[in-house]
């Protein structure tokens, strides 16, 4: 049993945008040292139900403090055309279950490539994917046409449904309070739960990967 990062995601949360964006740039690096990635699509509303925990914009102080994290996010992460989406937040139950359907019927390339175009859709298209058509327009950006008609279908189907409540529910068993949650393995086994997108520091601590800390320079390195 190897080291490996499961991550979990939903498309209404931008935090789990800027997570897929770095683990896929830095995904090559993981595979050099055996770390193994993969992606999970489950129901943040869900999650903050199960939980307990508010979403930040509904609470005036983080809302307030949330925009000037979010500019400094969209710099670090290299999405400078991401804003707020007009419809949001939306209920991403339908999207999140089409990814599910496709994560478990269809190859995990073109699964991971949908819920990154996803993201793009929602986050910087202001496109709102609980909509049914809008969803299919997305969809058939990765899939074929009959394929991305087949993934909104079964997107409604009952074992659909209960595939994503339920590794939802895992999330919320392993103490998950929001999106990005990741559950990581290291080569000895252990296992531990990280959040969010700015704690790669600590998993990489964990999975004693080599890594480079930030650090001030001096201003004679600075002018190097």
């Amino acid at each position: 049993m190897g080291a490996k990062i499961d991550v979990y995601l939903d498309c209404v949360s931008a935090y789990s945008y800027f997570a897929i964006l770095y683990l896929l740039k830095n995904r090559q690096a993981l595979a050099e040292h055996e770390v193994e990635i993969e992606f999970h699509p489950v129901f943040l509303g869900g999650i903050n139900v199960g939980s307990g925990n508010k979403p930040p914009w509904t609470l005036p102080n983080k809302a307030k403090y949330g925009n000037f994290d979010m500019a400094r996010a969209k710099a670090y992460f290299g999405c400078p055309k991401m804003k707020t989406p007009s419809s949001f937040p939306i209920l991403s139950l339908l999207p999140q279950r089409a990814l599910t359907y496709a994560k478990h019927n269809l190859p995990t390339e073109k699964f991971e490539k949908a819920f990154l175009e996803f993201f793009v859709a929602m986050w910087e298209q202001d496109l709102d994917l609980s909509k049914p058509e809008l969803l299919l327009e997305v969809m058939s950006r990765i899939y074929s046409e009959p394929e991305a008609k087949d993934i909104v279908e079964a997107a409604g189907k009952p074992e659909i449904k209960k595939l994503l409540n339920d590794t939802t529910q895992k999330t919320l068993d392993m103490g998950a309070f929001g999106c990005p949650w990741y559950l990581v393995r290291n080569a000895q086994g252990v296992e531990e739960p990280f959040f969010g997108s700015d704690r790669f520091h600590y998993m990489w601590m964990f999975l004693d990967l080599p890594w480079k800390d930030i650090e001030i320079l001096s201003r004679q390195k600075a002018k190097i």
